[in-house]
């Protein structure tokens, strides 16, 4: 037998989540993929020339979108083996290295544009209520992907994952539970890119996109699966938006998301923006306050009535607790 050390080949792609909030809106940044769906900005690593992974992966951003990134955390490695169509036209299996970006929103490059997270998760934004397409799609789609299980074993397994996943049947939603539904969602072949990928291609010919997923079509309609991305993409924005939502219970990022001065409600709803949830106005305020996350200004911010006060991230607080996250106060269950 063959030592799969001898003919293994490899490929180091990076891949970049940058995530702003603009007017109530999470925003991520996109550029164009192989076949003109929306992409995160990504590149392959040159072992010989660039130092680190994070130089190299500021350099692609900077070349593709013209924005210069503060602050950036490593996400997670992608490197499942049949999500490249170059596995099987190359023999190179891609390992792609996610990375999470917050920044406040600018303008990029031709060939780049900041668009809605939930255009493309449509299902997790439950800050006017619960969204209509889960009754209108999702769960029907779910419901039938339960009846077609082989067995009534597999049947419960299936029931099991929808109702934790999507928070049915009296399971409580879980906001951090981003990828496990995107997955499901997947699986049950209600997203257009489980539709792309199981479809014969003619050829495998296509561009690579720096992730780890089968080259797709367009980007087509939303609809209720929300709009596809390239390669597997979509996938790695909903771990980004997963561990965003987790960090925001014991890590400040959200400040990296604001202004040097800010009204507490605008922090409101930029934490609201990000978990998908109305917040209770006085316990978050309260939580805040206590925390001693914030300070007071002394000036206030200019409005038509009654001006608010203006107030700034206390970085002492980094020093004086742990885990000095704004919590979810009031969020519903």
């Amino acid at each position: 037998m063959a030592d799969p050390r001898q003919r293994a080949s490899f490929s180091i792609g990076l891949n970049a989540v940058i995530v702003a909030v603009t007017r109530d809106a999470p925003r991520v940044l996109t550029v164009a993929g192989p076949r003109g769906e929306a992409a995160l900005p990504f590149g392959l690593l040159d072992p010989e020339s660039e130092r680190t992974l994070e130089l190299a992966l500021r350099v692609r951003v900077r070349e593709q979108a013209g924005l210069e990134l503060g602050y950036v955390e490593q996400l997670y490695t992608f490197g499942d083996r049949d999500r490249d169509p170059r596995v099987r036209r190359e023999g190179v299996r891609p390992i792609s290295i996610g990375y999470l970006a917050l920044m406040r929103e600018a303008a990029p490059s031709d060939g780049a544009a900041w668009r809605d997270v939930y255009r493309f998760f449509p299902w997790e934004d439950w800050r006017e209520g619960r969204p209509g397409v889960l009754e209108r799609e999702i769960v029907p789609g779910l419901d039938r992907w339960v009846r077609a299980a082989t067995g009534a074993a597999d049947r419960r397994r299936r029931r099991e994952r929808a109702d934790i996943a999507f928070g049915l049947a009296g399971v409580a939603w879980d906001g951090e539970r981003v990828l496990d539904r995107y997955e499901l969602l997947y699986e049950a072949g209600l997203v257009s890119e489980a539709r792309r990928d199981r479809r014969p291609r003619r050829s495998e010919a296509g561009g690579d996109a720096g992730g780890s997923g089968p080259a797709g079509r367009g980007a087509g309609a939303a609809g209720g699966g929300g709009e596809p991305m390239a390669l597997d993409h979509r996938r790695i924005l909903a771990t980004a938006l997963g561990r965003t939502r987790g960090k925001l219970k014991y890590r400040p990022v959200v400040f990296e998301l604001l202004a040097d001065t800010f009204t507490l409600l605008q922090l409101q709803r930029v934490v609201e923006a990000l978990a998908g949830v109305r917040l209770h106005k006085g316990n978050f305020r309260r939580l805040v306050e206590r925390g001693g996350l914030v300070e007071g200004t002394g000036s206030r911010a200019p409005s038509g009535g009654r001006p608010a006060e203006l107030f700034r991230f206390r970085h002492e607080v980094l020093r004086e607790r742990p885990a000095p996250g704004v919590g979810l106060p009031g969020a519903p269950r």
